[in-house]
C-alpha cells in the first residue's frame, strides 16, 4: 500500500509505483510573440497560472515524483521560477538542455539516464503547450491492460485533412498506421501529444535531431506494439494567440463543470469568468463571457471585458473595452479604449486614453499614442 486513501482505485493503483515524466518545452515560442519575449512559452500564464503548471500538478496528482524539462531555451529562468513550485508541490523538476534542436523523439535519448531508472515502470511525455483535462489516472489503467510498448493519446477533430490522422482499431486502439492530411476519410482521430511510453521506448531512439510522430510511433505500430486512447474532454493546442483565447473557452467551461466554486459570479458576470482573488474590480463593470483576470489586476468602473485574458498586474482603466486579446503583465489601458480583434499587449505596454487597436501586436515595454487600425505588429 502507498498509505494515502483515494476514493479512486485507478488513482490509487496509480500512485503505488515511482512514475517520471518528460515535458517537450522546445524552442522560442515565436507564434506566441510578443508574450514569449518576456518568458518562455511554458511560463506564459494560461487561466493564471504559468502554462506548464498546468500539466505538473497533473502529474503530480498522479503520483509523478519528477518532471524533466527538455529545454533548450533560458532553461535558468525555467529553473528559477518553477524552484518555488517545486517546494509547494513535492515534486522534483530538473532540466535536460539541448545544444541543438533534437526534435521530439532525440530529447528522450538525452534525458535517458533521468528517464530509465531501473524500475521498468512506463513514463509520461507530454508537449508543453497542450491544455486538457489530462486524464492520466485513465491513461495509465489502458497502458497497463493492453500489455503494448507505448499508448499516445488521441483527440477526435472535425476536419482530419488539416492533420496527420492515426487510424486505429476502436475496439482495441491497436494503432494500424498514420496518415498525412488524408486526402479521403481515413478517420478523424489526432495525436494530442500526450504519451505513456514504456522504457524499452529508449532504445528505439538515436541521439540525434528526430521526430517521435513520423520515425518512432510508425516503427512502433508496425511491430504492433502502439495503442491509442482518446482523449475524454476537451484538448487544445495553445501555442498561437488565436488557440490561447479558444483554449480559455474550452477550460473555463471544463471549470464550470468540475468546480464551478472557482469561478466568478455576481451581476456584473456573464458566462464563465475566472478572477484571482488579489484582483480588484469597480462599479458598474460587465465581465465575460470566457474571461481571465489574474493577481493583483485593478479594473476600473464601467469596463467592459470578453473573451480575453488580462495577467498579472494590469491596469484596464474606466469605460475601457477589451474583446478577442491577451493583455500582457503589468500593460496599462486607458480610459474609454478599446482593444479588439486578437490584439496582444506584450509585457508593460501602456495605451492611451481613447486609443482604439483592431488586432495590434505590441512589443513590450511601448507606450501607444495613436490608434491601430489595421492589425500589425508595433515594434
Amino acid at each position: 500500500m502507498c498509505g494515502v486513501v483515494n476514493r479512486d482505485l485507478r488513482r490509487k493503483e496509480s500512485r503505488c509505483f515511482t512514475m517520471k515524466a518528460l515535458i517537450l518545452v522546445g524552442g522560442f515560442g515565436t507564434r506566441l510573440r510578443p508574450l514569449t519575449l518576456s518568458f518562455p512559452k511554458p511560463l506564459v500564464d494560461f487561466a493564471n497560472k504559468p502554462m506548464i503548471l498546468h500539466q505538473i500538478e497533473a502529474l503530480k496528482e498522479v503520483g509523478v515524483t519528477e518532471v524533466v524539462l527538455a529545454i533548450n531555451y533560458r532553461p535558468e529562468v525555467m529553473i528559477n521560477f518553477l524552484k518555488d513550485f517545486e517546494d509547494k508541490l513535492g515534486i522534483t523538476i530538473t532540466c535536460s538542455q539541448e545544444t541543438e534542436p533534437l526534435g521530439t523523439a532525440g530529447p528522450l535519448a538525452l534525458a535517458r539516464d533521468k528517464l530509465a531508472d531501473g524500475s521498468g515502470e512506463p513514463f509520461f511525455v507530454l508537449n508543453s503547450d497542450v491544455i486538457s483535462e489530462y486524464p492520466f489516472a485513465e491513461l495509465i489503467e489502458f497502458h497497463k491492460s493492453h500489455g503494448g510498448e507505448a499508448t499516445i493519446m488521441v483527440t477526435k477533430v472535425d476536419e482530419p485533412s488539416k492533420y496527420g490522422v492515426v487510424v486505429m482499431e476502436e475496439a482495441t486502439g491497436k494503432v494500424e498506421r498514420f496518415v498525412e492530411k488524408p486526402k479521403i476519410f481515413v478517420g478523424n482521430k489526432i495525436n494530442a501529444g500526450i504519451y505513456l511510453l514504456n522504457p524499452s521506448v529508449l532504445d528505439r531512439i538515436e541521439l540525434r535531431p528526430t521526430s517521435i510522430e513520423k520515425e518512432v510511433f510508425p516503427q512502433i505500430a508496425a511491430d504492433q506494439q502502439l495503442y491509442a486512447m482518446v482523449l475524454p474532454g476537451f484538448w487544445m493546442d495553445v501555442g498561437q494567440p488565436r488557440d490561447y483565447i479558444t483554449g480559455l473557452r474550452l477550460y473555463l467551461d471544463s471549470l464550470r463543470k468540475k468546480s464551478a466554486a472557482k469561478l466568478a459570479t455576481g451581476a456584473h458576470v456573464v458566462g464563465n469568468v475566472l478572477v484571482h482573488e488579489s484582483a480588484k474590480i469597480g462599479e458598474g463593470c460587465l465581465i465575460g463571457p470566457d474571461v481571465a483576470i489574474g493577481p493583483g489586476c485593478v479594473v476600473e468602473d464601467g469596463v467592459r471585458l470578453s473573451r480575453c485574458t488580462v495577467m498579472r498586474g494590469v491596469r484596464i482603466k474606466k469605460h475601457a473595452c477589451i474583446s478577442n486579446s491577451i493583455i500582457g503583465w503589468h500593460s496599462t489601458v486607458g480610459q474609454w479604449a478599446r482593444i479588439e480583434n486578437m490584439t496582444i499587449l506584450g509585457e508593460d505596454v501602456h495605451v492611451c486614453d481613447e486609443v482604439y487597436s483592431n488586432g495590434g501586436v505590441v512589443l513590450p515595454h511601448k507606450e501607444i499614442k495613436s490608434s491601430i487600425l489595421k492589425p500589425e505588429i508595433v515594434m
